[in-house]
């Protein structure tokens, strides 16, 4: 049983491990496109308008706030 929840101690630092991965690769990907001050403004607006796609989306899905 000790082995067990040892184990299960495990899954938080291989979740945060895997988030700050991903983002990393994302990071790197995405940091040439910044060097343009043409593509930064365009790629700063999409991410920009994700965030707010997927909040807006969140909040009428949860009925948090009626838009």
């Amino acid at each position: 049983m000790k082995d067990f929840w040892e184990n299960v101690s495990r899954y938080p630092r291989f979740f945060i491990t895997i988030s700050l991965g991903i983002f990393y690769f994302l990071f790197e990907r995405l940091k040439p496109l910044f060097e343009r001050p043409l593509t930064a403004i365009a790629l700063t607006g999409v991410l920009v308008a994700g965030f707010f796609f997927i909040a807006f989306t969140l909040r009428a899905m949860l009925g948090l706030n009626p838009i």
